[in-house]
């Protein structure tokens, strides 16, 4: 017997293995490229060969690999702090400042085209438009008008960012320092006003008292009787302390009245009975 041949189909079948095993390699790889995934807050940016074609998502989407490439924004709202800037009021006063920026971006495709970063580009008008707003006010403006100048802030940052696709939502001045001289100064303004206000408010209640105890003479000289009515609730008062000595001074209407009695009575004719002068009712009685 003659030996078989080998068979010329191990040759062929080897490279349609080695092949396949190629093709798993790369596509597999190409497969998870080519699916994009986006949140529901996100938007992907798509370039085709470096030529914006839009923003997908959210969602499940595929893209052409190598071809396509995707850029993911964030639509949430994101809190940038401003830092610390020094800012020389319009009275000639230097303050530090620091501010809360509040901002979305409301058209991805601008975010991305329009502006490298709008993040630090926002950061940068933020920080030059607090610094010239509030150089243009006074510290008293800065300190007590603190709503119109973050309304003032929010729309000049939001007219500066619009073309970006960003929308500044709310600009709150965060904190203002004060130098330790301003703090000394305005601590002792704020004691002096307080001091003016006890003076006035004593002045007031002085001459609203002087009013009433004129009031309160015309009504005694009117009537003679509330004098009297007077001098005895004084001396109820007085007389509540029992370690005091009182020297009552006795109204010169009362010794009239005992003079005009006796009087009265020495003049009566002998052998009849001194006629008794009635007295005057007391008008208060």
């Amino acid at each position: 017997m003659t030996a078989s041949p080998p068979t010329e189909t191990r040759g062929p079948n080897l490279l349609d293995r080695l092949l396949t095993a190629i093709g798993y390699v790369l596509v597999i790889p190409l497969f998870f490229v080519a699916v994009k995934i986006v949140q529901e807050y996100e938007r992907g940016v798509i370039f085709r060969l470096g030529r914006l074609v839009g923003a997908r998502g959210p969602g499940l989407f595929l893209i052409i690999p190598l071809v396509e490439r995707m850029v993911k924004i964030d639509l949430r709202v994101i809190t940038m702090d401003v830092p610390r800037q020094d800012v020389i009021t319009r009275d000639n006063v230097t303050v530090k400042v620091d501010a809360v920026v509040y901002f979305r971006v409301v058209d991805p495709e601008f975010a991305v085209v329009k502006v490298m970063d709008y993040f630090r580009a926002t950061s940068l008008v933020a920080q030059t438009t607090l610094r010239s707003v509030l150089g243009q006010s006074d510290l008293d403006e800065l300190l007590s008008k603190r709503d119109e100048l973050n309304q003032k802030l929010q729309q000049i940052i939001d007219d500066a960012t619009e073309p970006w696709g960003i929308k500044v939502t709310i600009v709150e001045v965060r904190d203002v320092s004060l130098p330790a001289d301003m703090i000394n100064a305005m601590s002792r303004q704020a004691q002096a006003e307080r001091e003016r206000r006890a003076k006035v408010i004593h002045a007031e209640g002085e001459f609203e008292a002087a009013a009433r105890l004129a009031e309160a003479g015309k009504v005694m000289a009117e009537q003679p009787a509330t004098l009297q009515l007077r001098y005895l609730q004084t001396l109820t008062e007085i007389a509540s302390d029992k370690n005091s000595t009182v020297v009552f001074p006795i109204p010169i209407d009362l010794i009239n009245m005992f003079l005009d009695r006796a009087g009265a009575n020495a003049s009566a004719p002998a052998g009849r009975p001194p006629r008794v002068i009635p007295e005057e009712p007391s008008p208060s009685g």
